[in-house]
Protein backbone atom coordinates (compact mmCIF):
# COMPACT_ATOMS: atom_id res chain seq x y z
CA UNK A 1 0.00 0.00 0.00
CA UNK A 2 1.18 3.38 -0.64
CA UNK A 3 1.73 6.24 2.31
CA UNK A 4 3.17 9.33 2.08
CA UNK A 5 5.67 9.51 5.12
CA UNK A 6 9.18 7.50 4.89
CA UNK A 7 9.27 5.19 8.34
CA UNK A 8 13.02 6.54 8.26
CA UNK A 9 11.57 10.18 8.49
CA UNK A 10 9.84 9.82 12.16
CA UNK A 11 13.37 7.48 13.99
CA UNK A 12 14.32 10.96 16.07
CA UNK A 13 10.61 12.18 16.78
CA UNK A 14 9.83 8.28 17.50
CA UNK A 15 12.72 7.87 20.08
CA UNK A 16 11.72 11.15 22.02
CA UNK A 17 8.66 9.77 22.08
CA UNK A 18 9.27 6.70 23.28
CA UNK A 19 11.49 8.11 25.84
CA UNK A 20 8.61 10.29 27.13
CA UNK A 21 5.81 7.58 27.46
CA UNK A 22 8.65 5.02 29.55
CA UNK A 23 9.13 8.32 31.56
CA UNK A 24 5.56 8.75 31.98
CA UNK A 25 5.20 5.48 33.04
CA UNK A 26 8.02 5.46 35.40
CA UNK A 27 6.36 8.67 37.37
CA UNK A 28 2.34 7.13 37.02
CA UNK A 29 2.73 3.45 37.30
CA UNK A 30 -0.95 3.71 38.52
CA UNK A 31 -2.66 3.42 42.13
CA UNK A 32 -2.49 -0.45 42.03
CA UNK A 33 -4.28 -3.36 43.33
CA UNK A 34 -2.72 -4.35 46.73
CA UNK A 35 -4.65 -4.24 49.41
CA UNK A 36 -5.61 -0.37 51.21
CA UNK A 37 -7.34 -0.69 54.83
CA UNK A 38 -10.64 1.21 54.63
CA UNK A 39 -9.82 3.22 57.67
CA UNK A 40 -6.71 4.14 60.33
CA UNK A 41 -7.91 4.07 64.21
CA UNK A 42 -5.62 6.88 66.20
CA UNK A 43 -4.97 6.30 69.65
CA UNK A 44 -2.80 7.78 72.31
CA UNK A 45 0.79 5.72 72.48
CA UNK A 46 0.19 5.75 76.23
CA UNK A 47 -3.20 3.75 75.75
CA UNK A 48 -1.73 0.98 73.32
CA UNK A 49 -1.38 -2.77 74.23
CA UNK A 50 -1.24 -5.66 72.38
CA UNK A 51 -4.86 -6.43 72.41
CA UNK A 52 -6.28 -3.29 71.36
CA UNK A 53 -7.42 -4.01 68.66
CA UNK A 54 -9.36 -7.07 69.71
CA UNK A 55 -10.79 -4.63 72.39
CA UNK A 56 -11.78 -1.89 70.17
CA UNK A 57 -13.89 -4.69 68.14
CA UNK A 58 -15.23 -6.10 71.76
CA UNK A 59 -16.10 -2.11 72.52
CA UNK A 60 -17.74 -1.58 68.56
CA UNK A 61 -19.84 -4.70 68.97
CA UNK A 62 -21.46 -3.54 71.85
CA UNK A 63 -22.30 -0.33 70.74
CA UNK A 64 -23.93 -2.21 68.02
CA UNK A 65 -25.61 -4.74 70.10
CA UNK A 66 -27.12 -1.67 72.30
CA UNK A 67 -28.14 1.09 69.80
CA UNK A 68 -28.75 -1.13 66.57
CA UNK A 69 -29.26 -4.37 67.53
CA UNK A 70 -31.35 -5.27 64.51
CA UNK A 71 -31.51 -3.80 60.73
CA UNK A 72 -34.10 -1.76 61.17
CA UNK A 73 -32.23 -0.07 63.84
CA UNK A 74 -29.22 0.31 61.72
CA UNK A 75 -31.02 1.31 58.70
CA UNK A 76 -33.18 4.30 61.05
CA UNK A 77 -29.73 5.62 62.60
CA UNK A 78 -27.74 5.91 59.52
CA UNK A 79 -30.21 6.41 56.64
CA UNK A 80 -30.43 3.25 54.69
CA UNK A 81 -33.55 3.35 53.23
CA UNK A 82 -33.70 -0.16 51.16
CA UNK A 83 -34.91 -3.03 54.03
CA UNK A 84 -32.60 -5.52 51.73
CA UNK A 85 -29.58 -3.54 51.65
CA UNK A 86 -29.86 -2.78 55.57
CA UNK A 87 -30.53 -6.83 56.51
CA UNK A 88 -27.23 -7.39 54.73
CA UNK A 89 -25.11 -4.45 55.74
CA UNK A 90 -26.42 -4.78 59.10
CA UNK A 91 -24.91 -8.98 59.21
CA UNK A 92 -21.58 -8.19 57.86
CA UNK A 93 -20.94 -5.21 60.29
CA UNK A 94 -21.64 -7.31 62.82
CA UNK A 95 -19.10 -10.37 61.09
CA UNK A 96 -16.36 -7.76 60.44
CA UNK A 97 -16.48 -6.46 64.12
CA UNK A 98 -16.18 -10.05 65.22
CA UNK A 99 -13.75 -10.63 63.04
CA UNK A 100 -11.39 -7.98 62.01
CA UNK A 101 -12.60 -4.72 63.87
CA UNK A 102 -9.30 -2.38 63.02
CA UNK A 103 -7.83 -2.79 59.63
CA UNK A 104 -5.41 -0.02 60.47
CA UNK A 105 -3.68 1.50 63.84
CA UNK A 106 -1.60 3.92 64.13
CA UNK A 107 0.45 4.48 67.56
CA UNK A 108 0.08 8.38 67.93
CA UNK A 109 2.68 10.70 69.64
CA UNK A 110 1.42 13.35 68.23
CA UNK A 111 -2.50 15.43 68.63
CA UNK A 112 -3.48 12.03 70.51
CA UNK A 113 -0.82 12.08 73.31
CA UNK A 114 -0.17 15.70 73.76
CA UNK A 115 2.92 16.81 74.76
CA UNK A 116 4.60 15.43 78.11
CA UNK A 117 8.12 15.44 79.93
CA UNK A 118 10.80 13.86 78.00
CA UNK A 119 11.48 10.77 80.02
CA UNK A 120 7.61 10.40 80.03
CA UNK A 121 7.75 10.35 76.23
CA UNK A 122 10.56 7.85 76.61
CA UNK A 123 8.78 5.27 78.50
CA UNK A 124 5.86 5.00 76.52
CA UNK A 125 7.92 4.73 73.02
CA UNK A 126 9.19 2.06 74.77
CA UNK A 127 6.14 0.84 76.43
CA UNK A 128 4.27 0.93 73.21
CA UNK A 129 6.97 -1.04 71.08
CA UNK A 130 7.15 -3.93 73.83
CA UNK A 131 3.49 -4.23 73.68
CA UNK A 132 3.66 -4.07 69.18
CA UNK A 133 6.03 -6.82 69.71
CA UNK A 134 3.99 -8.59 71.83
CA UNK A 135 0.89 -7.94 69.31
CA UNK A 136 3.11 -9.51 66.43
CA UNK A 137 4.02 -12.69 68.13
CA UNK A 138 0.30 -13.22 69.63
CA UNK A 139 -0.75 -12.22 65.80
CA UNK A 140 -3.11 -10.09 67.37
CA UNK A 141 -2.32 -6.65 65.38
CA UNK A 142 -4.30 -5.82 62.52
CA UNK A 143 -2.87 -5.64 59.16
CA UNK A 144 -1.56 -2.25 58.64
CA UNK A 145 0.05 -0.83 62.20
CA UNK A 146 2.25 2.33 62.15
CA UNK A 147 3.58 5.07 64.29
CA UNK A 148 2.63 9.48 64.28
CA UNK A 149 5.24 11.08 65.62
CA UNK A 150 5.37 14.85 66.34
CA UNK A 151 6.13 17.24 63.59
CA UNK A 152 9.92 18.39 62.32
CA UNK A 153 9.48 21.66 63.59
CA UNK A 154 11.99 23.32 65.63
CA UNK A 155 10.29 22.85 68.82
CA UNK A 156 9.19 19.35 68.18
CA UNK A 157 12.15 17.81 65.79
CA UNK A 158 14.49 16.63 68.41
CA UNK A 159 11.46 14.74 70.18
CA UNK A 160 9.99 13.32 67.11
CA UNK A 161 13.62 11.77 66.07
CA UNK A 162 14.25 10.56 69.79
CA UNK A 163 10.41 8.66 69.94
CA UNK A 164 11.33 7.02 66.21
CA UNK A 165 14.24 5.92 67.47
CA UNK A 166 13.48 4.79 71.32
CA UNK A 167 10.35 2.91 69.52
CA UNK A 168 11.70 1.19 66.48
CA UNK A 169 14.76 0.24 68.80
CA UNK A 170 12.95 -1.25 71.17
CA UNK A 171 10.51 -3.03 68.62
CA UNK A 172 13.53 -4.64 66.42
CA UNK A 173 14.72 -5.81 69.67
CA UNK A 174 11.43 -7.25 70.98
CA UNK A 175 10.52 -8.78 68.12
CA UNK A 176 13.28 -10.80 67.48
CA UNK A 177 14.32 -8.52 64.16
CA UNK A 178 11.03 -8.89 63.05
CA UNK A 179 8.73 -6.04 61.75
CA UNK A 180 5.10 -5.86 61.83
CA UNK A 181 3.33 -6.23 58.07
CA UNK A 182 2.10 -2.77 56.59
CA UNK A 183 4.00 -0.94 59.19
CA UNK A 184 4.30 2.94 58.52
CA UNK A 185 5.70 6.26 59.75
CA UNK A 186 3.53 9.15 59.71
CA UNK A 187 4.78 12.69 59.53
CA UNK A 188 2.02 15.19 60.81
CA UNK A 189 1.78 18.71 59.97
CA UNK A 190 4.45 18.32 57.12
CA UNK A 191 5.00 22.33 55.47
CA UNK A 192 8.51 21.89 53.29
CA UNK A 193 9.73 19.16 51.35
CA UNK A 194 13.00 19.22 53.75
CA UNK A 195 11.07 18.27 56.66
CA UNK A 196 10.06 14.70 54.66
CA UNK A 197 13.75 14.37 53.07
CA UNK A 198 15.23 14.96 56.60
CA UNK A 199 12.87 12.44 57.72
CA UNK A 200 13.90 10.01 55.27
CA UNK A 201 17.38 10.86 55.96
CA UNK A 202 17.00 9.43 59.63
CA UNK A 203 15.22 6.04 58.19
CA UNK A 204 18.13 5.77 56.61
CA UNK A 205 20.27 6.16 59.07
CA UNK A 206 18.56 3.76 60.87
CA UNK A 207 17.31 0.66 58.67
CA UNK A 208 20.73 -1.36 58.08
CA UNK A 209 21.83 -0.45 62.11
CA UNK A 210 18.32 -2.38 63.11
CA UNK A 211 18.92 -5.25 60.20
CA UNK A 212 16.47 -3.58 57.99
CA UNK A 213 16.76 -3.48 54.41
CA UNK A 214 17.15 0.43 53.08
CA UNK A 215 13.99 1.91 51.85
CA UNK A 216 12.09 -0.92 54.19
CA UNK A 217 10.34 2.17 56.07
CA UNK A 218 7.56 3.73 54.16
CA UNK A 219 6.08 6.84 55.34
CA UNK A 220 2.67 8.85 55.10
CA UNK A 221 2.77 12.48 54.76
CA UNK A 222 -0.41 14.25 56.98
CA UNK A 223 -2.23 16.96 54.83
CA UNK A 224 -3.07 19.14 57.18
CA UNK A 225 -1.67 22.49 56.24
CA UNK A 226 -2.09 24.93 53.47
CA UNK A 227 1.40 24.91 52.29
CA UNK A 228 1.07 21.42 51.86
CA UNK A 229 -1.90 21.99 49.34
CA UNK A 230 -0.07 25.02 47.27
CA UNK A 231 3.37 25.99 47.61
CA UNK A 232 5.28 28.80 48.24
CA UNK A 233 5.44 29.35 44.53
CA UNK A 234 1.66 28.96 44.11
CA UNK A 235 1.91 25.25 42.17
CA UNK A 236 0.60 22.26 44.00
CA UNK A 237 2.30 21.07 46.96
CA UNK A 238 2.24 17.20 47.32
CA UNK A 239 4.28 16.44 44.14
CA UNK A 240 7.08 17.69 45.65
CA UNK A 241 6.79 16.44 49.04
CA UNK A 242 6.27 12.88 47.66
CA UNK A 243 9.29 13.93 45.51
CA UNK A 244 11.47 14.46 48.67
CA UNK A 245 10.60 11.36 50.14
CA UNK A 246 12.82 9.51 47.58
CA UNK A 247 10.04 6.94 47.06
CA UNK A 248 9.33 6.35 50.40
CA UNK A 249 5.87 8.15 50.68
CA UNK A 250 3.34 5.98 50.04
CA UNK A 251 0.00 7.56 51.80
CA UNK A 252 -1.06 11.22 51.89
CA UNK A 253 -3.60 11.83 55.28
CA UNK A 254 -6.01 14.74 55.36
CA UNK A 255 -5.83 16.65 58.53
CA UNK A 256 -9.19 18.62 57.82
CA UNK A 257 -9.43 20.45 61.65
CA UNK A 258 -6.05 21.64 61.42
CA UNK A 259 -6.31 22.57 57.70
CA UNK A 260 -9.67 24.51 57.75
CA UNK A 261 -8.22 26.10 60.89
CA UNK A 262 -4.96 26.99 59.31
CA UNK A 263 -7.46 29.32 56.90
CA UNK A 264 -9.28 30.82 59.58
CA UNK A 265 -12.38 29.28 59.38
CA UNK A 266 -14.28 29.33 62.41
CA UNK A 267 -14.06 26.27 64.60
CA UNK A 268 -18.40 25.60 64.06
CA UNK A 269 -18.02 25.78 60.88
CA UNK A 270 -14.71 23.17 60.00
CA UNK A 271 -16.31 20.36 58.97
CA UNK A 272 -15.23 17.53 56.67
CA UNK A 273 -17.75 18.78 53.94
CA UNK A 274 -16.67 22.37 54.02
CA UNK A 275 -15.91 23.24 50.58
CA UNK A 276 -12.32 24.17 51.85
CA UNK A 277 -12.06 20.59 52.24
CA UNK A 278 -13.29 19.34 48.95
CA UNK A 279 -11.21 21.89 47.38
CA UNK A 280 -7.85 20.12 49.25
CA UNK A 281 -8.74 16.53 48.36
CA UNK A 282 -9.95 17.74 44.83
CA UNK A 283 -6.05 18.69 45.02
CA UNK A 284 -4.51 15.90 46.34
CA UNK A 285 -6.05 13.27 43.90
CA UNK A 286 -5.32 15.76 40.70
CA UNK A 287 -1.85 15.99 41.75
CA UNK A 288 -0.89 12.65 42.68
CA UNK A 289 -3.48 10.44 40.37
CA UNK A 290 -1.27 7.25 39.20
CA UNK A 291 1.26 7.96 41.63
CA UNK A 292 0.91 4.86 43.61
CA UNK A 293 0.21 7.37 46.75
CA UNK A 294 -2.61 6.11 48.82
CA UNK A 295 -5.17 9.08 49.81
CA UNK A 296 -7.02 9.08 53.03
CA UNK A 297 -9.53 11.16 54.41
CA UNK A 298 -9.86 13.03 58.07
CA UNK A 299 -11.64 12.33 60.96
CA UNK A 300 -15.40 13.06 62.32
CA UNK A 301 -14.74 14.25 65.51
CA UNK A 302 -18.73 14.28 66.50
CA UNK A 303 -17.92 10.79 68.68
CA UNK A 304 -21.45 8.30 69.23
CA UNK A 305 -20.84 8.77 73.30
CA UNK A 306 -24.15 7.65 74.85
CA UNK A 307 -24.59 10.93 77.99
CA UNK A 308 -25.99 8.97 80.26
CA UNK A 309 -24.15 6.32 82.50
CA UNK A 310 -26.08 3.83 84.62
CA UNK A 311 -24.92 4.13 88.23
CA UNK A 312 -23.62 0.72 89.62
CA UNK A 313 -26.66 -1.56 90.75
CA UNK A 314 -29.11 1.08 88.89
CA UNK A 315 -30.44 1.15 85.54
CA UNK A 316 -31.21 4.01 83.16
CA UNK A 317 -34.79 5.25 82.84
CA UNK A 318 -36.62 5.18 79.49
CA UNK A 319 -36.02 9.04 79.03
CA UNK A 320 -32.52 8.36 79.46
CA UNK A 321 -32.12 5.21 77.36
CA UNK A 322 -33.59 7.25 74.62
CA UNK A 323 -31.39 10.21 75.00
CA UNK A 324 -28.34 7.90 74.64
CA UNK A 325 -29.46 6.45 71.28
CA UNK A 326 -30.53 9.61 69.98
CA UNK A 327 -27.41 10.78 70.61
CA UNK A 328 -24.97 8.08 69.19
CA UNK A 329 -27.82 7.78 66.37
CA UNK A 330 -26.66 11.40 65.50
CA UNK A 331 -23.01 10.51 65.64
CA UNK A 332 -23.40 7.95 63.70
CA UNK A 333 -25.68 9.47 60.91
CA UNK A 334 -23.33 12.26 60.64
CA UNK A 335 -20.35 9.90 60.49
CA UNK A 336 -22.29 7.57 58.29
CA UNK A 337 -22.77 10.59 55.69
CA UNK A 338 -19.06 11.99 56.03
CA UNK A 339 -17.79 8.52 54.76
CA UNK A 340 -20.36 8.25 51.86
CA UNK A 341 -19.52 11.87 50.77
CA UNK A 342 -15.77 10.85 50.84
CA UNK A 343 -15.91 7.14 49.05
CA UNK A 344 -18.11 8.73 46.48
CA UNK A 345 -15.16 11.08 45.76
CA UNK A 346 -12.72 8.44 45.36
CA UNK A 347 -11.26 8.85 48.74
CA UNK A 348 -11.42 4.93 49.83
CA UNK A 349 -9.52 5.36 53.56
CA UNK A 350 -10.62 7.70 56.32
CA UNK A 351 -9.66 8.42 60.50
CA UNK A 352 -11.58 6.75 63.39
CA UNK A 353 -11.56 7.91 66.73
CA UNK A 354 -13.71 6.01 68.84
CA UNK A 355 -14.33 2.32 69.03
CA UNK A 356 -18.51 3.03 68.26
CA UNK A 357 -17.49 4.73 65.16
CA UNK A 358 -16.31 1.16 64.01
CA UNK A 359 -19.99 0.49 63.24
CA UNK A 360 -21.05 3.83 61.28
CA UNK A 361 -18.00 3.64 59.28
CA UNK A 362 -18.18 -0.23 58.67
CA UNK A 363 -21.80 0.54 57.53
CA UNK A 364 -21.32 3.25 55.02
CA UNK A 365 -18.21 1.30 53.17
CA UNK A 366 -20.77 -1.92 53.02
CA UNK A 367 -23.51 0.11 51.40
CA UNK A 368 -21.28 1.83 49.16
CA UNK A 369 -20.07 -1.44 47.70
CA UNK A 370 -23.25 -3.43 47.48
CA UNK A 371 -25.42 -0.80 45.82
CA UNK A 372 -25.23 -1.15 42.51
CA UNK A 373 -22.83 -4.10 42.65
CA UNK A 374 -24.78 -5.51 39.48
CA UNK A 375 -24.60 -2.88 37.31
CA UNK A 376 -20.85 -2.39 37.89
CA UNK A 377 -20.03 -6.37 37.51
CA UNK A 378 -21.93 -6.22 34.18
CA UNK A 379 -19.48 -3.60 33.59
CA UNK A 380 -16.19 -5.19 34.21
CA UNK A 381 -17.76 -8.58 32.78
CA UNK A 382 -17.72 -6.04 29.36
CA UNK A 383 -14.58 -4.95 29.41
CA UNK A 384 -12.78 -8.20 30.03
CA UNK A 385 -14.57 -9.60 26.95
CA UNK A 386 -13.60 -6.21 24.78
CA UNK A 387 -9.83 -6.48 26.23
CA UNK A 388 -9.67 -10.54 25.58
CA UNK A 389 -10.63 -9.37 22.19
CA UNK A 390 -8.78 -6.76 21.23
CA UNK A 391 -5.73 -9.08 22.58
CA UNK A 392 -6.36 -12.17 19.96
CA UNK A 393 -6.46 -9.88 17.09
CA UNK A 394 -3.12 -8.28 18.03
CA UNK A 395 -3.99 -4.73 19.33
CA UNK A 396 -3.81 -3.05 22.45
CA UNK A 397 -6.50 -2.55 24.91
CA UNK A 398 -5.96 1.13 25.57
CA UNK A 399 -8.74 1.61 28.62
CA UNK A 400 -7.15 -1.12 30.64
CA UNK A 401 -6.58 1.42 33.31
CA UNK A 402 -10.43 1.65 33.43
CA UNK A 403 -10.55 -2.16 33.65
CA UNK A 404 -8.60 -2.21 36.35
CA UNK A 405 -10.48 0.30 38.08
CA UNK A 406 -13.73 -1.70 37.49
CA UNK A 407 -12.02 -5.06 39.17
CA UNK A 408 -10.46 -2.97 42.10
CA UNK A 409 -13.73 -1.97 43.23
CA UNK A 410 -13.98 -5.51 43.82
CA UNK A 411 -11.06 -6.38 45.18
CA UNK A 412 -11.50 -3.48 47.76
CA UNK A 413 -15.06 -4.98 48.63
CA UNK A 414 -13.61 -8.66 49.19
CA UNK A 415 -10.31 -6.97 51.37
CA UNK A 416 -13.05 -4.97 53.77
CA UNK A 417 -15.97 -7.88 54.22
CA UNK A 418 -18.09 -6.23 51.86
CA UNK A 419 -18.55 -9.36 49.68
CA UNK A 420 -16.86 -12.92 50.12
CA UNK A 421 -14.95 -14.38 47.76
CA UNK A 422 -17.83 -16.73 46.09
CA UNK A 423 -19.99 -13.76 46.21
CA UNK A 424 -17.69 -11.91 43.83
CA UNK A 425 -16.67 -14.58 41.66
CA UNK A 426 -20.45 -15.31 40.47
CA UNK A 427 -21.25 -11.15 40.00
CA UNK A 428 -18.01 -10.63 38.06
CA UNK A 429 -17.83 -14.97 35.98
CA UNK A 430 -13.73 -14.74 37.28
CA UNK A 431 -12.75 -17.54 39.23
CA UNK A 432 -11.52 -17.25 42.91
CA UNK A 433 -7.92 -17.60 41.36
CA UNK A 434 -8.25 -15.08 38.83
CA UNK A 435 -9.79 -12.35 41.56
CA UNK A 436 -6.75 -13.49 43.49
CA UNK A 437 -4.31 -12.47 40.94
CA UNK A 438 -5.70 -8.68 40.92
CA UNK A 439 -4.73 -7.68 37.89
CA UNK A 440 -7.06 -6.72 34.87
CA UNK A 441 -4.18 -7.48 32.42
CA UNK A 442 -3.52 -10.61 33.96
CA UNK A 443 -7.38 -11.79 33.38
CA UNK A 444 -7.01 -10.38 29.64
CA UNK A 445 -3.99 -12.29 29.22
CA UNK A 446 -5.51 -15.66 30.40
CA UNK A 447 -8.57 -15.23 28.53
CA UNK A 448 -7.11 -14.32 25.05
Amino acid sequence: MRTTLDAHELIDQASRLRKANFGHARQFPGDGSARQPVHTVYGGAHLFRADTARKLGTLALKAMEEHAPDAAALAEAVGIGDAALAGKVHARVAEKLRAEAVEDFRVDFEDGYGYRAGEEEDGHAVAAAREMAAGLAAGTLPPFVGIRVKPLTEEHAERAVRTLDLFLTTLLDAGGGALPRGFVVTLPKVTSGEQVDFLGDVLQSLEPRLGLPVGSLPVELMVETPQAVVGPDGRWGLPGLVRAGEGRVTGAHFGAYDYTAALGIAAAHQSLRHPACDFARAAMQASLAGTGVRLSDGATTLLPVAPHRAGEGAALSDAQAAENRAAVHRAWRLHYEDVRHALAGGFYQGWDLHPAQLVSRYAAVFAFFLEGVDETAARLRNFVERAAQATRVGSVFDDAATGQGLLNHFLRALACGALSEDEAAALTGLSPDALRARSFSAIVAGRS
